[in-house]
């Protein structure tokens, strides 16, 4: 490695690195061990550049370490943990209710879908059949947290690539989102909406209109959207051919969701291992086979458009009846009968206090299809009300496994590009 980087390394990292972190530097040096470069330098081209953890573009507390010739990447080390919470330790401290809102602050954009994946999980371990009006009401409500965390995902994408007009449009359609959420669950961001063996409030007349409205609106506005980035030239020349990952790469390194299907893999785990109603839903699975980052912003935007028509038909399927399961030893009871029913009464209480019980040594695992691709609970159970074991596969850790091989060899002014079309949060990442 050339002695100006190695001298530069050794002067900072007593001064402003943990030791900890000092085995970054490490896993730099071995990387860099197999490649040749010239240690002369003679013109000091080369060096070593932190982008992160307070750089705006790099989307929460994620810290890339690259080392640069000239302004080509050479070499990328990722950094995550600085917004390290502990949930998984948490959860067991919880019952399965009272980790619900722990759910809600992992990815902050799609909230209701991690709250389904939770419920889903439990539900399967301790066998709770979900009332059919409750699993629609589930899956309208998870796609439109996709829609909004795809909404979110494109404004802030062409803002970090010079387009700020963009980004107001995309905020006044999820501000429409988030008062359809106002509405159902009394919520506008972390609503909390699911509860084991169903959901909290039912569905009124008043939302499915607002929903139905919103949908109308929003394919055509997706229609101007079209018109105005998919041709366009400097949004075009920012992404094509930038951040390549071949199908095979893809695969390897963990690729997930929009990400995996834009490098040319049709893997939706709505289509490959259906749960709620999507089995009775017509819609298609948008997949690209360029691999490149103008790719994953076309699966995502066509994304938009299968979620508008899964709602739609969701919202004319849609049954009558009850919105949790009728057990009271699994689920909650409505607050009405709590009001007028000693029996009632006790029961809620015993799930305030203790919550539902697996059987001992019972242990599942269950993934859905979020916003940013596999989202997964693995629970083991002790036998009580809390988990003995909870652990979260998120998506946007797995995904950012494959942006060090996809900056190595770009251009220093693709890092905020690169780093936006995987479209990472660090709140499920660090967990």
């Amino acid at each position: 490695m050339n002695e100006t980087i190695l001298k530069f390394q050794d002067k900072v990292k007593p001064q402003f690195f943990p030791k900890h972190q000092q085995a970054i530097y490490k896993r730099l040096e071995t990387k860099h061990s197999t490649v040749e470069i010239d240690d002369s330098d003679p013109l000091g081209t080369e060096m070593v550049l932190n982008i992160g953890p307070q750089h705006p573009a790099t989307h929460g507390v994620l810290r890339v370490v690259t080392q640069l010739e000239g302004e080509t990447i050479v070499k990328c080390v990722l950094d995550v943990g600085y917004l390290h919470r502990g949930i998984e330790k948490l959860a067991e401290y919880k019952t399965f209710q009272e980790f619900m809102p722990y759910t809600d602050r992992m990815d902050y954009l799609s909230p209701y879908s991690n709250n389904v994946a939770l419920c889903l999980a439990v539900e399967k371990l301790v066998g709770i059949e979900v009332p059919e009006r409750a699993q629609y009401i589930r899956t309208i409500a998870c796609e439109l947290a996709r829609i909004s965390a795809h909404n979110l995902w494109l404004g802030t994408m062409l803002m970090d690539a010079g387009a700020v007009s963009m980004f107001m449009y995309t905020f006044r359609e999820r501000e429409k989102i988030y008062d359809i959420f106002d509405k159902l669950a009394g919520v506008r961001f972390t609503v909390s909406h699911c509860r084991v063996g169903g959901i909290q409030f039912d569905m009124t007349d008043e939302v499915a209109k607002m929903i139905s409205d919103f949908i109308d609106n929003f394919l055509k506005e997706l229609d101007g959207w079209h018109k105005f980035i998919d041709r366009n030239p400097i949004w075009i020349n920012r992404n094509l051919n930038v951040g390549h990952v071949s199908k095979e790469e893809a695969i390897a390194l963990g690729f997930t969701g929009p990400n995996l299907r834009a490098s040319g893999v049709p893997h939706d785990i709505r289509k490959a291992e259906p749960y709620l109603v999507y089995p009775a839903m017509d819609f298609s699975i948008p997949t690209r086979t360029e691999g490149d980052c103008l790719a994953r912003y076309f699966v995502r935007i066509e994304e938009m458009e299968q979620s508008a028509k899964i709602i739609k038909q969701c919202l004319q399927k849609i049954p009558k009846g009850i919105i949790r399961a009728d057990n009271a030893k699994q689920t909650y009871i409505s607050k009405e009968e709590i009001y007028y029913s000693m029996e009632g009464l006790i029961h809620d209480f015993m799930m305030v206090d203790v919550g539902v019980m697996p059987p001992k040594g019972a242990e599942v695992y269950h993934a859905i299809e979020a916003p940013k691709g596999e989202l997964g609970f693995y629970i083991y159970s002790d036998g009580t009300g809390t988990p003995w074991r909870l652990k979260i596969k998120s998506p946007s850790l797995s995904n950012l496994q494959v942006l060090e091989k996809m900056m190595e060899g770009s251009m220093v002014s693709d890092t905020v590009v690169l780093i936006g079309s995987i479209d990472p949060v660090m709140g499920e990442a660090d967990k």
